[in-house]
């Protein structure tokens, strides 16, 4: 009989750096730019992180693909749906333009039905299971946002999620932790499988505090005042390397998602890669109550898709 994959077994075979392509989709940078940087970052031999909505990322990485198939990257697809019926369109709205059969991970985005049948272990994961028997997507992981952390807590306390889900997403970087601080703590306890997403929170902090309009919302910049001076006691250099570092202070996280368009900050990710070793507590630790702090104050009161 096949034994069932320990969560310290889940997601073991992501490598440390995932390369987001949410940059590619900008068509303020140049077409045949944007296939460059796909290509370099195929070059690298890591995973991709996608998904339609993106404007059109998914024409460059065809474009990318269709020059080098033997080296197309296994894939992220982030899945946006409400129904069961959504999740597979989507899953084929994303499959098709990529000249793909299936996805490596699915990341759920649910909502409506869709997230309240996950909460309460309905009939939506025999869906997942008919489409991991299709070959469409071999494993899943849930999107976790501050609005809908509920569902995912109600889930795991369920033990809905075992044996088909194999872990959560979201924004997880020094100025956000998109759990709320109750799945937080619960994630922590259970050592459940975190893939984070947002490497560097949107840009360098000393950018993200001091340029006008560099954050893209007036909390970013706020909290970006307080994390400043704690990136700056660390003594690294490397902004990219102090986020892909705190990230990986966590010994459940098995990856971290970051995007750009710029083959020299693609260097620095692979760079940060390279030396993961854990921050120094006190520096995690005073971070994390920063956290929870705006986890409470600001977070949870969120309205969807306001951060």
């Amino acid at each position: 009989m096949r034994s069932t994959p320990t969560t310290a077994q889940l997601l073991a075979d992501l490598p440390p750096y995932i390369y987001g392509t949410t940059r590619l989709g900008d068509d303020q940078i140049p077409f045949d730019d944007r296939v460059r940087m796909a290509w370099v970052a195929m070059d690298a031999g890591i995973w991709f992180h996608t998904s339609h909505t993106y404007g059109n990322a998914l024409e460059v990485l065809r474009t990318a693909f269709d020059q080098a198939r033997a080296r197309v990257p296994r894939l992220i697809v982030k899945l946006i749906a409400d129904t069961t019926e959504e999740l597979r369109a989507v899953i084929r709205q994303n499959c098709e333009p990529l000249g793909v059969e299936g996805v490596e991970l699915g990341q759920l985005c649910l909502g409506g039905k869709l997230a309240d049948d996950y909460a309460r272990g309905g009939d939506c994961y025999q869906a997942f299971s008919h489409l991991r028997q299709e070959g469409l997507v071999r494993r899943f992981v849930l999107e976790v946002f501050p609005w809908t952390s509920d569902v995912a807590l109600k889930a795991l306390r369920g033990g809905y999620p075992e044996g088909m889900v194999d872990g959560v997403i979201f924004y997880l970087n020094p100025l956000q932790r998109f759990a709320s601080n109750e799945l937080w703590d619960l994630l922590q306890k259970r050592s459940e499988p975190v893939i984070a997403l947002r490497t560097v929170a949107g840009g360098n902090v000393h950018r993200l505090r001091d340029v006008p309009g560099a954050a893209w919302k007036e909390y970013l910049q706020k909290r970006a005042v307080e994390v400043a001076p704690i990136f700056e006691r660390s003594g690294l250099q490397s902004w990219t390397e102090f986020c892909m570092r705190f990230a990986h202070s966590f010994p459940q996280v098995r990856a971290t998602v970051g995007a750009t368009s710029r083959p020299g900050n693609f260097k620095e990710f692979l760079a940060a890669r390279d030396n993961l070793q854990p921050l120094p507590k006190d520096i995690v630790n005073e971070i994390m109550k920063l956290h929870y702090r705006w986890s409470d104050e600001t977070d949870i009161h969120a309205e969807p898709w306001s951060m």
